[in-house]
């Protein structure tokens, strides 16, 4: 019966050690997978620098961009105040020469009319006294000086509004290349916006992926522990109890040892990036000829290339009519083939080239309408007074 007894507690001795045995070594065989995946983690953080220098280098590229419209579109406000500055000037000097013009042209007129240097000589010869003649003289002598002023007084101002007409087409075209700058800026932008989230994604993902299964692999562990300590526990109370049956028994039994396995600190994990997508290339610069000074694709670019008789520098296509009048062009209100019709509405205006008439129908061939940027013919017949033509300008 002792022997039974005996046995019995051996047995029993020897499961529960075995159990604590058992969740030892899945402490242990757990403690090997959190290796195994803290291994992976610093695999990961090996490569993560790398992946976060591409995201600098994305944010830097952002931040440029962001900096660079910045610049264009307050260089842009600038030289659009500037713009609108000389265009009233234009406009004032314009109108001048344009007036002081007809006058001169008015007193042409009136000499050849009353036969210039005979005429003078029949009003000296027509005097009735000496102070007569010398009143008549003065007064000729005025109006000679007064011609000679305005015609001195005209070259400036052409010279002023060329000057003034060559700046605000530098400014124009300024504007207009950083208007293209600033569009394929955006795209660029949204380009690397849309790299830099996906690259962001990227690391929060691969951080969450490894950082969930490490505390699942932790939380399997410290569940492991707990098993281990309560059965260790079991264990060291029941070799209490078997020492003092032992004792009684005069038996010993050997304690059976435990141990508890610490639950290592999680590492660090920096986010991992996906290469991000390539930066388109730069929009190819802008080149002007000589012969047209005005922003390719442009309506004034158009005109100016299907009529090259047009001044190289007369600003926007509103701003034609008066800077043909101010060059000696001819300006009016009926189409003909060959001349520029010219639309004054909104901040630009328009311009394109009278290539057909019938009646009150036109036909046109221009650039920068509906989109397109290059010549053609995009309306086919249309009547220019309802589309709002303002006038046209003949070639001389």
């Amino acid at each position: 019966m002792k022997k039974k007894i005996l046995a019995a507690l051996l047995l029993t001795t020897v499961a529960l050690s075995n159990l604590g045995n058992v969740a030892l070594v899945k402490a242990n065989d757990t403690d090997s997978q959190i290796a195994a995946q803290d291994s992976k983690i610093n695999e990961i953080a090996g490569k993560q620098e790398a992946a976060q220098t591409e995201v600098d280098a994305i944010q830097s590229k952002v931040d440029t961009i962001r900096a660079e419209q910045s610049r264009l579109t307050a260089e842009n406000e600038k030289l659009e105040a500037e713009s609108k500055k000389l265009i009233a000037e234009i406009e004032q000097l314009t109108a001048d020469i344009v007036s002081r013009d007809s006058a001169l042209k008015e007193q042409a007129r009136s000499a050849q009319t009353d036969a210039s240097a005979s005429s003078y000589i029949n009003t000296i010869l027509d005097s009735k006294s000496v102070v007569d003649v010398v009143s008549r003289v003065n007064a000729m002598r005025e109006i000679v000086t007064a011609n000679n002023r305005m015609l001195e007084k005209q070259k400036v101002d052409k010279e002023e509004l060329a000057k003034k007409q060559e700046e605000n087409q530098k400014a124009i075209n300024i504007v207009w290349e950083n208007q293209q700058k600033l569009a394929d800026d955006k795209k660029v932008l949204e380009t690397q916006e849309a790299a830099l989230k996906v690259a962001q994604l990227s690391l929060a993902a691969e951080k969450a992926t490894a950082e969930d299964k490490k505390a699942e692999l932790v939380a399997q562990k410290e569940a492991a522990e707990a098993a281990a300590r309560e059965a260790a526990a079991r264990q060291a109370a029941y070799e209490e109890e078997q020492r003092q049956v032992r004792l009684q028994q005069q038996q010993a039994v050997a304690p059976v040892a435990s141990s508890v396995v610490a639950t290592p600190a999680a590492p660090v994990v920096t986010p991992v990036v996906s290469t991000p997508a390539e930066t388109p290339a730069p929009a190819a610069p802008i080149v002007y000829s000589a012969g047209n000074t005005y922003p390719v694709g442009e309506c004034t670019w158009g005109a100016k290339a299907v009529a090259p008789w047009v001044g190289n520098y007369w600003g926007n296509g509103g701003q034609w009519l008066g800077s043909a009048r101010a060059a000696g062009f001819r300006t009016g209100s009926t189409p003909q083939v060959g001349a520029v019709a010219v639309w004054t509405g909104g901040y630009y205006g328009h311009v394109a080239v009278v290539t057909d008439v019938n009646g009150s129908q036109i036909q046109v061939v221009e650039s920068n309408y509906a989109g397109n940027r290059s010549v053609g013919n995009y309306r086919g017949w249309f009547n220019p007074a309802a589309d709002g033509v303002t006038g046209y300008i003949y070639p001389n």
